[in-house]
This record gives structure tokens, sequence and C-alpha cells, in this order.
């Protein structure tokens, strides 16, 4: 999936549009990529001089990535993060990084999906969690 086929999905828009690319592995995994680009809104203080992406930034990354895993059960609903757990921050993301971003739908129950994600820098993890998002219908 390109930029415009991951807005038919996702409701993000403008600067909070954080996955530049999407594809399903299996029914069950999918990845996401996100290059960041250092002109970023959430880089300009966070910290002047050492630019790092932000630990709640990079579990967008994979949320989003997430999602577009679930493209077909999110068509006519919005996907709302309901939990993050265990979630480690191993190494920093820093202007010029893509992040690609693996993740497994490991159950569903109802509206509600569980994903492990991880996020990695050159073949490195940096990022790793266990998500759960609810779909609500419009």
């Amino acid at each position: 999936m390109n930029q415009e086929e991951i807005m038919q999905i996702l409701p993000h828009r403008n600067n909070m549009l954080l996955v530049e690319e999407a594809e399903c592995i299996d029914e069950n995994t999918g990845k996401g990529k996100y290059t960041i680009k250092g002109d970023e809104f959430f880089l300009n203080g966070h910290f002047p001089g050492n630019p790092v992406v932000p630990g709640v930034i990079l579990c967008e990354m994979m949320g989003q990535a997430s999602c577009c895993l679930l493209a077909e059960k999110v068509k006519g609903g919005t996907p709302y993060f309901t939990k993050m757990d265990n979630v480690k921050f191993k190494k920093t993301v820093k202007p010029g990084d893509t992040l690609e971003t693996i993740c497994t739908l490991t159950k569903s129950r109802g509206a509600f999906y569980f994903i492990d994600a991880k996020g990695y820098v050159d073949g490195k993890l940096c990022v790793s969690g266990e998500l759960s998002f609810a779909v609500v219908k419009e």
C-alpha cells in the first residue's frame, strides 16, 4: 500500500500520518515503513541539538502500521488504541532512519484486536510492545 491507499484505512492526515508504505505478509502479519525526515513537529523540542523520535510517536507508528494489517476489519469504523503493554525501547530512532514495523495479530475478540508489534532500524530492534485496538463503527 502507498500513502493514498493507507489514507483510505486510517483517518490520520498531515503531520500525524506516520506510515508511508504498508504491506500484508500474510493474513496475520503486516509491515509498515516510515522514514524520519528531520523536520517533523515532534523533533522540534525533543531534543534540541540531538533530535530523537519520542517513544509515544514510535508507539503511534506501530499502531498505524497495525491498523493497515486490519484494513478489512477497520472499514466503516475508526480504530482506537485501548491498551499498550510491555512496551520496551531498545535503541533511539533519529532523522534519516527508516523505522520498519512488523505487526502480528495474536488474537481478536469482537471489535477488539491484539497485536504484537516490533520496530526496527537497519535490522536492529528499537521498540516493541503488545498493542490492542477497538474498532468503533461509525
